[in-house]
């Protein structure tokens, strides 16, 4: 714990990548920016069917992560979503492609993310626009392979 602080001081941003890739972290970087968000992680059929459904709040710095076993069309809906939320559609290298903000509580109009998506971040709605997430935006998660990453855990 001392050395991360140590690392902090003396070269900032040292600790934080240090902390960065751990299975309940997303993190993403952009030009001006970076941020981490605690998740939780649905990378099977019946987590990403369940989502954030009937939940009545969602921490400012989580979000859930949604992980695919391969690039594919995806499209969600807000039916038994309580909160508004951001989602954030990346490609298997991590890089959004599509952003969606203020997604409607209850609605069930299809948020189409488009073709090769493999990872979608849900967020509290007004964060991707407040913070600068945008396409181009680039993630790191142990569940994006180092080999295809954009940034990998790996450096």
């Amino acid at each position: 714990m001392l050395r991360a602080f140590a690392l902090a001081v003396l070269l900032p941003g040292a600790a934080w990548a240090e902390a960065a890739c751990a299975p309940d972290r997303v993190d993403l970087r952009w030009d001006g920016g970076r941020e981490s968000f605690a998740v939780e992680v649905a990378d099977d059929g019946q987590e990403r069917a369940q989502g954030l459904m009937f939940r009545t709040e969602l921490a400012s710095a989580s979000g859930m992560l949604f992980v695919y076993d391969s690039p594919r069309r995806v499209s969600f809906w807000m039916k038994n979503t309580l909160i508004p939320l951001d989602m954030v559609f990346a490609d298997p290298a991590g890089t959004v492609t599509r952003v969606h903000s203020g997604a409607v509580p209850g609605d069930l109009t299809p948020i189409d993310g488009g073709d090769g998506v493999q990872f979608v971040l849900e967020i509290n709605a007004g964060l991707a626009e407040k913070l600068g997430i945008a396409p181009g935006t680039v993630m790191r998660h142990p569940a994006i392979p180092s080999e295809t990453a954009a940034w990998s855990c790996n450096g």
